[in-house]
């Protein structure tokens, strides 16, 4: 008889917890859609997206998890020492991942970056995607996911190509011994002055910086808004070979003088 009312029993305790389950499962999944609609609305930035979602749904379903145990009738005094010790053991054998959770913290913290932002880090180009507990997500320019552990990109340089409104182009070219270097300093300036998205209230420097093997280097550097950076570096690629040719100023290529002297006999 005891043993059929201890089934009983049981058997109830196992239907609540069910019932706790999709109850506390259905709440989880409100909280997180309410959490979803502040951040679209712009109440939350968009770089905690992910990490909040993710961490508040894991600490959600670590509470759930505890309710249940405790409604079947485990003790949750004895589990959490359990769990500590267990937890002691985990993070032992799980450093990286602890260390990944602690960048994850330090990239909200101190804002490197944002989502949205493009920026290279261990030699890894990509706009950032999302950012995780424990990674970040980045698209590489020719549309490649790249998952990046959250403790190193808190450990090594972050180059963030987007958080400055105005970024400089720094250009090189090179022109041949022969040429007249005032001439070609008269075009490449020219040049410049002539592009509506280079600013011309910041300094535009074009100057000889080296005399190589083969060539006079001169370089070129002129200020923009960071989004027009590539229109105006391609376009005065283009316009530098049009206005050199037209001037009569050669582009040298490698070369070698070889003197050979006479043998006598």
């Amino acid at each position: 008889m005891e043993i059929g009312t201890l089934i009983v029993s049981y058997f109830f305790k196992v239907i609540f917890a069910i019932v706790i389950w999709m109850i506390g499962k259905y709440v989880i999944g409100l909280i997180v859609k309410m959490l979803k609609k502040r951040i679209e609305s712009g109440q939350i930035d968009p770089s905690l997206s992910s990490f909040l979602r993710s961490l508040i749904k894991t600490l959600l379903y670590t509470v759930l998890i505890i309710m249940i145990i405790s409604t079947l009738g485990i003790q949750t005094t004895s589990l959490v020492a359990i769990l500590g010790a267990a937890g002691l053991a985990v993070g032992l054998a799980l450093q990286g991942s602890l260390a990944n959770f602690a960048g994850g913290v330090l990239i909200l913290l101190f804002r490197p970056f944002s989502v949205g932002e493009f920026i290279e880090s261990g030699g890894i180009k990509g706009s950032v995607k999302e950012i995780h507990i424990f990674s970040t997500i980045l698209t590489t320019p020719d549309n490649k996911m790249v998952i990046v552990p959250n403790g190193s990109l808190s450990n090594t340089t972050i180059i963030n190509y987007s958080r400055n409104d105005i970024r400089r182009v720094d250009m090189l070219f090179s022109v041949s011994y022969s040429d007249d270097l005032e001439k070609a300093k008269e075009v490449l300036r020219e040049i410049a002055n002539s592009q509506e998205a280079i600013m011309k209230d910041k300094d535009i420097f074009v100057e000889i910086g080296e005399y190589a093997d083969s060539s006079i280097n001169i370089y070129y550097r002129v200020w923009c808004k960071n989004a027009d950076y590539w229109k105006v570096y391609f376009d005065t690629m283009k316009m530098v070979k049009k206005g050199f040719d037209e001037s009569g100023i050669s582009i040298p290529f490698p070369q070698m003088d070889v003197h050979m002297d006479k043998l006598e006999k």
